[in-house]
């Protein structure tokens, strides 16, 4: 007998994970709400982007696509095509925490220091806080990738690919990238929209 309505059993995973970015949300909200209490009370609170959070946003967008085709080509069984997106996923994604790091070295030596500049102490919270929420999506996508690799031929990454936990897998991955992506696009606005 099918489940209906209230009864459909609901999936554990998918409820802690948007139980997850719900938070995620409120605590970038609240350091967003902070800025701009203390931009009231100091009228001004100029900030300087480094040229290489564009970097970061063009490699984190890019990730985005390939993951997006990535789950695409999972669901239509493309496999050979579906490692080479998950593998462009996986260096889009390091690129992005590489240019991050160039990002803090840029305000380092601009002198921009958490200790003395208010801007930058803001800049570090966002980004560092990002970093590491994409930091665990690298793991999981290393993880995904590893599970695909080690289906040796056709017939073994078919069954892969139609177990539903692994589609699972795969659907919430996706979902968690697209988050910080789009979470990524609304720090970079909202710094570059109070940028001296």
């Amino acid at each position: 007998m099918e489940e209906k309505g209230i009864f459909k059993r609901k999936e554990p995973f998918a409820f802690m994970l948007y139980l997850g970015l719900l938070g995620s949300a409120l605590i970038f909200s609240a350091i967003f709400f902070i800025f701009l209490k203390k931009e009231l009370v100091n009228q001004d609170i100029p900030i300087r982007l480094p040229w290489t959070i564009w970097l970061s946003t063009l490699f984190i967008i890019t990730s985005s696509f390939t993951l997006w085709a990535a789950s695409s080509l999972f669901k239509t069984q493309v496999y050979n095509y579906l490692r080479i997106f998950l593998v462009l996923t996986l260096i889009a994604g390091l690129a992005f925490l590489c240019t991050q790091i160039a990002v803090w070295k840029s305000l380092m030596s601009s002198n921009q220091l958490l200790s003395n500049n208010t801007s930058a102490a803001f800049i570090y919270i966002l980004t560092g806080l990002h970093l590491a929420h994409i930091l665990g999506g690298i793991i999981a996508l290393c993880v995904t990738i590893f599970r695909i690799f080690k289906q040796g031929n056709y017939v073994d990454t078919f069954i892969y690919t139609v177990n539903p936990p692994n589609q699972l897998n795969i659907k919430l991955l996706a979902i968690y990238w697209h988050f910080l992506t789009l979470l990524w696009l609304v720090i970079v606005l909202f710094l570059q929209y109070h940028a001296a």
